[in-house]
């Protein structure tokens, strides 16, 4: 579905619209209740705004008894919404109060982008994959050779599956302003962490934190820095 660029800007322009999308990038469905709690807004207000973000082609919906759900339309939205992000010059906002500071620093490290993995711990995957020979940058955004058998053999992951997305796609980060993996392998990287229960979400936010198996692995299969898989540094450094 194409959208003109008047009318997209358009529904993006209002706060409320764009807090809506903000929050779907964690790849779930929400209700209507759970988004309009989330943005502070009555129920009939937020119903008003997804049936314009619906009617736009940003969300979809479904309905399962009196319940609504709604979500991105698909990962076209999402990379929308993160490139729009990356160009903001505050993109996230000023905490106010510790835990506040502390979700923020979760989000920055790490969180979902849709379906894919984002923050320092996305960029700093997407870093070891290259220096390791298996993602290619310099000349595009690829999957060498190397790489599609590394997520076969290593991570058990089928990426031969026939699909309309990329296998790998350049996503801009919008906190670290630089790229990650995404495309059906940077989806199917993510899950196979959380499947593995290297990486859990942080509450119901989109927000990521590494396990202690999660560290290890990290360590071991993609071979980083104790700085790279969990933003500290070393614990001997002063």
């Amino acid at each position: 579905m194409t959208i003109p660029v008047a009318r997209l800007a358009k529904l993006l322009a209002d706060d409320t619209r764009a807090t809506f999308c903000t929050a779907l990038l964690d790849g779930r469905a929400w209700t209507a209740g759970e988004l309009a709690h989330h943005a502070g807004v009555a129920a009939s207000t937020a119903t008003a705004h997804l049936s314009l973000l619906v009617e736009g082609g940003l969300l979809t919906e479904e309905r399962q008894g009196r319940h609504r759900y709604v979500r991105l339309a698909g990962p076209h939205a999402a990379q929308l919404l993160e490139d729009l992000a990356a160009y903001s010059a505050d993109p996230l906002p000023t905490p106010r109060t510790l835990r506040a500071h502390n979700a923020n620093q979760a989000l920055v490290f790490a969180r979902t982008c849709y379906d894919h993995l984002a923050g320092r711990l996305g960029v700093a995957v997407t870093d070891a994959l290259t220096s390791k020979g298996l993602l290619r940058q310099d000349t595009g955004f690829a999957l060498t050779d190397e790489g599609k058998t590394w997520f076969g053999t290593v991570l058990s992951i089928d990426l031969t599956a026939p699909s309309r997305r990329p296998m790998a796609r350049a996503c801009l980060d919008w906190t670290e302003r630089r790229t990650h993996l995404a495309g059906t392998s940077g989806a199917a990287l993510c899950r196979t962490l959380l499947n593995r229960d290297w990486l859990v979400r942080v509450g119901s936010t989109r927000a990521l934190r590494l396990t202690p198996a999660g560290e290890q692995a990290m360590a071991e299969v993609f071979g980083m820095s104790e700085l790279e898989r969990t933003g500290r540094p070393p614990s001997s450094a002063c």
